[in-house]
């Protein structure tokens, strides 16, 4: 056929399609000046040109593209994935790579497995990854994009620890090799490995590959080491430390309300907390722990600490006597406990002088009550003031007359009261033998009995 013949034809056909109507004369256009069938994928779109091309405009194609592939137009502009991460992927055009109208079964794809640099996508193949085949993490008929990027996605039936510790495999674990675990950081838990702990290894505490929901409580590990066969709790970390089990740390003195003195901080504690250490709350009163070495058997009380100390329950008594109704004053201060108290019971001791002073010298003559001439810086310093103290002042010749004289008999258990008048002393030297009545101080003076200063 001539060429004139198929251009008499093109022709034609072009003026029948026009004259048939628009639509079917830009269908025949779009043939003459296609340059061949699109691929599978957008055969849908073979009669809309416009989809992919923009009249008189060559750089618009790579936008119209990106108007039906978003997902590859967000990891443009996010810079993620191959088409995101390659240096040239976000200036480059699409038709550079991926070229159109090659027929329905065209590979505009063109993925070589073997060349391609996965190191341009967002998951980087490093160690044993490096030669596990493609189709190990990308399965059949799924979008090589769409691969999942997680360890736990495709060793999820490997995993050991049944989702216990998480989905982050590489927190533990390296891709060198799965067994090949990194140096884990505990101090990231709630429990630091310090001391002892960290030589310790990991299946001692994590026995079955269990890592999550392990007691951090020390008696849950440490069971069989308890001396104290759990009345002391389960809390160790209060007395015991991870550096070493046999030193205590506990400070009685600050952490609970009886601080640890003297002889008490030589004491074992299981001599005092004989029972549970929560349960059996002990009492702080000496008498509570000291009741059989009490020698007052009560009488005393129970606050021991009034008269003895810490340092040694044999010790100085230091007790403040002057808090009684006896202070010790003078020589009194002087005297050790056991010669006034000479039983343990301490309080039927007298407080009256000659409980502990055996009047030797008055015998009785002039009453109990000691204190009333003597006082406590000597017994040879007596003061009694006859004038001020009794009702009977004395005067004259009566001052220089011993105490003797007058006080003649006991008065020890019984009230006796001495009379104030002159014949009951002077009725013997009465020279007047009664005539002149008992009340001698009429005529007579305390000066001299001699009637030298009479006044008829």
């Amino acid at each position: 056929m001539r060429l004139s013949s198929v251009f008499h034809m093109t022709v034609a056909a072009m003026l029948a399609c026009m004259l048939s109507g628009p639509a079917l004369a830009q269908s025949w256009f779009d043939r003459l000046v296609m340059p061949g069938p699109l691929i599978q994928g957008h055969a849908d779109h073979e009669k809309e040109c416009n989809k992919c091309h923009e009249p008189f405009s060559k750089g618009s194609q790579t936008q119209l593209c990106m108007n039906c592939h978003k997902d590859i137009a967000a990891d443009r502009q996010q810079k993620r994935g191959l088409h995101g991460r390659r240096p040239d992927a976000v200036k480059a055009e699409c038709k550079h790579c991926h070229t159109e109208h090659k027929g329905r079964d065209a590979d505009i794809v063109a993925f070589d497995r073997e060349t391609f640099d996965h190191g341009f996508t967002d998951f980087i193949l490093k160690g044993a990854h490096r030669t596990t085949r493609c189709d190990g993490c990308h399965k059949p008929a799924v979008a090589y994009r769409k691969a999942p990027p997680f360890c736990i996605d495709c060793h999820k039936t490997n995993e050991p620890h049944k989702g216990q510790l998480g989905e982050k495999c590489d927190a533990c674990h390296s891709e060198e090799s799965w067994r090949t675990v990194k140096p884990f950081d505990h101090s990231q838990t709630k429990f630091e490995l310090t001391g002892a702990h960290a030589k310790v290894a990991c299946n001692a505490c994590h026995a079955g590959e269990r890592y999550k929901g392990v007691s951090t409580i020390c008696g849950d590990c440490h069971q069989l080491q308890d001396v104290h066969g759990g009345r002391y709790g389960m809390k160790c970390d209060n007395c015991h430390r991870p550096e070493k089990w046999d030193v205590i740390h506990f400070d009685h003195d600050r952490q609970t309300k009886f601080a640890l003195r003297g002889g008490h901080r030589k004491v074992e504690c299981g001599a005092c907390h004989k029972g549970d250490l929560y349960r059996d709350k002990l009492s702080t009163a000496c008498s509570s722990c000291h009741a059989k070495d009490d020698p007052h058997k009560g009488q005393l009380g129970s606050q021991c600490e009034t008269c003895h100390n810490e340092t040694g329950w044999r010790q100085k008594v230091d007790f403040d006597h002057d808090l009684t109704h006896f202070p010790l004053i003078g020589l009194h201060g002087l005297v050790p406990c056991e010669e006034c108290h000479r039983t343990p019971s301490f309080k039927d001791t007298s407080t009256k002088c000659v409980s502990c002073h055996e009047d030797s010298y008055h015998k009785g003559r002039l009453g109990a009550d000691c204190g009333q001439c003597h006082n406590p810086n000597g017994w040879k310093l007596w003061r009694f003031d006859h004038d001020r103290q009794t009702n009977y002042p004395l005067t004259g010749a009566h001052r220089r007359l011993t105490c003797h004289f007058c006080h003649q008999e006991s008065s020890i258990g019984k009230k006796i009261s001495l009379s104030t008048s002159c014949y009951a002393c002077h009725a013997a030297d009465d020279a007047h033998q009664g005539n002149f009545g008992t009340t001698c101080d009429k005529c007579h003076t305390t000066e001299t009995f001699k009637p030298g200063g009479l006044r008829h």
